[in-house]
């Protein structure tokens, strides 16, 4: 059985790629862990310059695990901050090199959340992006209540939260969540390019230039915050009738 996340370092660039086509790239509570370290890898070893976030098969991410959701869930666990996920979100917020992501298919949750955290995107023109959380009755997260108006702007951020409805490539770069939309077989080679670019400038100057741009302790204040909302959500009436309705292929009926 193949690892769910793959990592490679090649000429100051590690890749990361998501392994799981079979099950669409959904993330589990295991893939973040391995996420997260190699997050931490991209930001304390000097042979790392820039992060590339890749997947195989014909989407990016269909974000997380509804089983390990619904088992959460149940549990009543909701979003503990030691969590997997949040050991992950930690990571990207205190991030100082690059991150380039490349995204085919469906990008959806933290698939497009993820994004938010990457100094440069690559988008097949048809892709779909999306972040459902309201659908399933539940909050946004990786501090994109934030990061995502200052991308797009409140009306086209509530749209997308509230809506849950999907993009597609053309309109994330002309919203600005992506530097290039290209045709899908390109991708890849496209993000890899840009990431090798930027692996060969002034490693310290990047470094200095990514913290200046971006507030690490804000943004993970904020991913806490959101945390607490998202958790107290997963354990409510609303989100366990959101989640059937989702295994079962129906529309949620809420009170």
């Amino acid at each position: 059985m193949s690892e769910p996340v793959l990592t490679e370092l090649n000429n100051g660039v590690l890749t990361v790629t998501l392994n799981r086509p079979e099950k669409k790239n959904a993330i589990t509570q295991a893939m973040y862990a391995a996420l997260a370290e190699a997050t931490n890898r991209a930001r304390t070893d000097d042979a790392v310059r820039v992060l590339l976030f890749r997947a195989e098969g014909d989407s990016f991410s269909a974000g997380n695990d509804i089983a390990d959701f619904i088992a959460i869930g149940q549990s009543g666990g909701g979003q503990v901050i030691d969590a997997p996920v949040f050991h992950f979100l930690k990571a990207l917020a205190h991030l100082d090199k690059p991150a380039v992501a490349a995204v085919r298919g469906r990008a959806v949750g933290i698939g497009l959340t993820l994004l938010l955290h990457c100094d440069m995107v690559v988008v097949a023109d048809d892709a779909l992006l999306s972040a459902p959380f309201v659908n399933l009755a539940l909050a946004p997260e990786a501090a994109s209540s934030l990061l995502l108006p200052m991308v797009v702007g409140h009306q086209r951020a509530f749209e997308i939260f509230a809506l849950g409805e999907p993009i597609d490539g053309r309109t994330a770069h002309a919203w600005g969540l992506a530097n290039r939309a290209v045709p899908s077989d390109q991708v890849d080679a496209t993000a890899a390019e840009l990431a090798a670019k930027v692996a060969g400038r002034a490693p310290n100057s990047i470094k200095k230039t990514k913290r200046l741009m971006r507030d690490a302790e804000r943004l993970w204040a904020l991913m806490q915050e959101e945390g607490e909302a998202f958790g107290s959500q997963m354990s409510s009436p609303e989100a366990m009738e959101a989640f059937m309705a989702f295994t079962q292929k129906r529309a949620p009926v809420f009170g």
